[in-house]
């Protein structure tokens, strides 16, 4: 019987990948991050996680997503192809075609075998879907949000102008605190210096 091909690919498609990456960054970098919190992020992607994380499980994770930040900090093609060939020489396996022993369609995978530990298939999926996006659009797959409370990464996508940050929370916080930072600086300031 051939596996239905339908909502797979759709969860497997290059951009959910690496927004899948970019929101597992975002949950593994914390201080200690949550091994259900991590499990949900792999969830809401359509990952399995059959018989949940240990605490092994996210430290590897962890470590990986802290190598893919150095794609998102690349400020140009150029940096962002660089981190990406350093990761794939020194992290990851030959490109090979699975499918799971006929569970899911032939799909690449960069991971040393069906059943790599969590870190190294983050690390290998991960470079793979970023690897892509590079390809395909000739420029950084995606950032680190310019807000200096926030550090989230995030996926670029279209052709208009480049976002800065990660969400329109952080990009509406950053515009309030520079037009209070205007405000203060311009006659209030005088009026604020004429008081003391």
């Amino acid at each position: 019987m051939e596996p239905d091909t339908g909502d797979w690919s759709t969860r497997h498609s290059v951009l959910t990948m690496a927004r899948r990456a970019a929101a597992l960054i975002n949950v593994l970098t914390g201080d200690r991050p949550d091994p259900a919190a991590v499990a949900d992020v792999l969830a809401t992607y359509g990952e399995s996680v059959q018989g949940g994380l240990t605490a092994a499980d996210v430290t590897e994770m962890r470590a990986a997503a802290i190598l893919l930040r150095d794609v998102f900090a690349a400020e140009h093609v150029d940096a962002a192809a660089a981190a990406l060939n350093r990761l794939l020489r020194e992290h990851t396996g030959p490109l090979r075609l699975t499918s799971h022993n006929a569970g899911t369609p032939w799909h690449p995978h960069l991971d040393h075998d069906d059943n790599a530990p969590w870190g190294q298939w983050l690390l290998a999926s991960s470079c793979m879907a970023l690897t892509v996006l590079v390809w395909d659009r000739q420029r950084p797959p995606g950032r680190i949000c310019s807000s200096p409370s926030c550090q989230n990464v995030f996926i670029s996508q279209g052709s208009g102008p480049e976002r800065r940050y990660c969400s329109r929370r952080c990009a509406t916080r950053e515009r309030v605190a520079a037009h209070r930072r205007a405000r203060f600086t311009g006659p209030a300031r005088e009026e604020a210096q004429n008081h003391q």
